[in-house]
C-alpha cells in the first residue's frame, strides 16, 4: 500500500462497526467484560443502559442481568465511574488508571476549585474543614464497604452541611456538602458507583471506594486511551476524537502523533486509524439487526454520524439535550426507534425507506429480511427482560409516541 492515503467509505466503516462492536451475530461476545473491552466504555449515567448494551451483544442474552451484576458488583471487573466529558461510564477495571489520568485530573481540579469557591461565597466552612470532612468520609466508606449518601452522612454528619448556591440568581438553590463533595471525589477517582438500591434499573445507588490503581503520566494515559478507542472506532476524524474524549485539540494531536496513527481519507475529510489497521475490512457474512438502548456507545461513538444516521431522523431519535434514545439498526445504519410499553411489549418503528410502520413485523420500506431480523431481536430482548420494565432516563419523541 505504500504511504498512499487510503479512502475508507461508509460501507467499510459500517462493516467495521458491525464486527468490532459485537453487533453482528457471529461476532457477539461471551461476557460483559468482552463487551466493555470491545467498546472501551459503556455509558453509565442511565444504569439500565449498561445492561441493555451488554445484552444486545451477548451470544446468550439470557444471562445478561446475572453476568453484568457479577462483573459490576461481584468480581468488580467493570467499574462505574466518571470519565470522558464529565460523564459516568462503566469501564473495564484495568482501564480506570488510564481514564483517571487522561481525562479525570483536569476536570477534578476545576470541580474542587468550584466547590470551594461556592462554599466561600455562601459563608460556608473553608477548604481546611472540607478536607477534614472528606478524609473522615472516605475512612467511614472504607469501614462500611458501600453506602448511600444518606448512610455516609450518618457516619460523618458534616456532610449534611448546607449552603446556598448562586444566591440571588434565577437558578439559586441549596446544596449539601455531601452531594457536591461526593461528585468531586468521583471525578477525582477516589469513589465509584456501587450496587444500586433495588433492581438493576434503579438510578439510586451506593458509593464505594475506588479500586487502587497506579498514577500514570497524563500524556501516556491519553495515548493509551486514544489507541484503544481507535482500535474500536477507527477511522475517526479529529473532531470525533476531540468530542469523544473532551480533550483540547492539542492533546488529541499529541496523542495521535505518539501512537503513530495513520491518516486516511473519509467522506468527511481526513480520518485516522491505528498504524496497523489501514487494510481493507470486509463486512459480516450475514446481514444483522440490533435494538440498542438510549446512550448506547455505538450510537454515541462519533460526533459525525451521517455515515450511519440519516440527519432527517435526528429530531425523532434525540432529546433536546442531544441524548440519543433507543435505536433500531439494520446492517450498520440506524433505521428507527424502539420502546417497551407498560405491558412489556417491545414495539419499534422504522423511520427510513419507502414507508413507516410500528410493531414487530409490521414495518415497511426496509424489506422482509430486515423485518424478520428486527422481530427476532425484539423477541430476544423481550425474553431476557422478562417482567422488568425499562424507561430511558432521557426520553425522545419516537420513544414517547411508541409507549403512548
Amino acid at each position: 500500500m505504500g504511504d498512499a492515503v487510503r479512502y475508507i467509505g461508509g460501507d467499510e466503516r459500517r462493516a467495521r462497526l458491525g464486527l468490532r462492536h459485537r453487533l453482528a451475530p457471529a461476532s457477539r461476545a461471551g461476557t460483559p467484560e468482552e463487551v466493555a473491552d470491545a467498546l472501551v466504555a459503556l455509558h453509565g449515567s442511565d444504569p439500565a443502559a449498561v445492561y441493555l448494551a451488554v445484552g444486545a451483544r451477548l451470544t446468550d442474552a439470557a444471562g445478561t442481568v446475572a453476568e453484568t451484576d457479577r462483573a459490576l458488583y461481584g468480581d468488580r471487573t467493570l467499574v462505574r465511574m466518571h470519565g470522558m466529558r464529565h460523564t459516568v461510564f462503566a469501564f473495564p477495571a484495568g482501564l480506570t488508571a488510564v481514564v483517571h489520568a487522561s481525562t479525570g485530573l483536569a476536570v477534578a481540579a476545576r470541580e474542587r476549585a468550584s466547590l470551594v469557591k461556592d462554599m466561600a461565597k455562601a459563608g460556608a466552612p473553608d477548604a481546611v474543614w472540607l478536607k477534614e470532612t472528606e478524609e473522615s468520609a472516605l475512612a467511614a466508606l472504607g469501614r462500611l464497604g458501600q453506602a448511600t449518601a444518606s448512610e455516609l452522612a450518618e457516619a460523618e454528619p458534616r456532610l449534611r452541611e448546607r449552603f446556598v448556591y448562586a444566591a440571588g440568581k434565577p437558578y439559586e438553590g441549596v446544596h449539601t456538602v455531601g452531594t457536591r463533595l461526593l461528585r468531586v471525589l468521583g471525578v477525582e477517582g477516589k469513589v465509584v458507583r456501587g450496587r444500586p438500591l433495588g433492581s438493576w434499573t434503579s438510578s439510586q445507588f451506593r458509593w464505594a471506594l475506588a479500586p487502587e490503581h497506579p498514577e500514570l503520566p497524563p500524556a501516556e494515559a491519553q495515548s493509551e486511551l486514544l489507541r484503544r478507542w481507535l482500535a474500536a472506532c477507527g477511522p475517526a476524524t479529529e473532531a470525533d476524537l476531540k468530542w469523544w474524549t473532551g480533550w483540547r485539540v492539542t492533546d488529541v494531536r499529541r496523542a495521535l502523533a505518539a501512537i503513530g496513527a495513520r491518516a486516511v481519507s473519509l467522506d468527511e475529510g481526513t480520518g485516522y486509524v491505528l498504524a496497523d489497521d489501514a487494510d481493507p475490512v470486509t463486512g459480516p457474512q450475514e446481514p444483522w439487526a440490533a435494538l440498542l438502548p438510549a446512550l448506547d456507545p455505538t450510537a454515541m461513538g462519533w460526533q459525525g454520524r451521517d455515515w450511519y444516521l440519516d440527519p432527517d431522523l435526528r429530531p425523532a431519535l434525540f432529546d433536546y439535550s442531544g441524548n440519543i434514545g433507543p435505536t433500531v439498526w439494520w446492517n450498520g445504519r440506524i433505521v428507527g426507534g424502539w420502546a417497551q410499553r407498560p405491558d412489556g411489549e417491545i414495539v419499534w418503528r422504522i423511520l427510513t425507506g419507502a414507508g413507516t410502520g410500528t410493531g414487530a413485523g409490521r414495518a415497511s420500506g426496509i424489506g422482509r429480511d430486515a423485518e424478520a431480523a428486527i422481530t427476532a431481536e425484539a423477541e430476544r430482548l423481550t425474553a431476557w427482560l422478562g417482567t422488568t420494565r425499562v424507561t430511558p432516563r432521557f426520553r425522545t419523541p419516537v420513544e414517547k409516541e411508541l409507549t403512548g
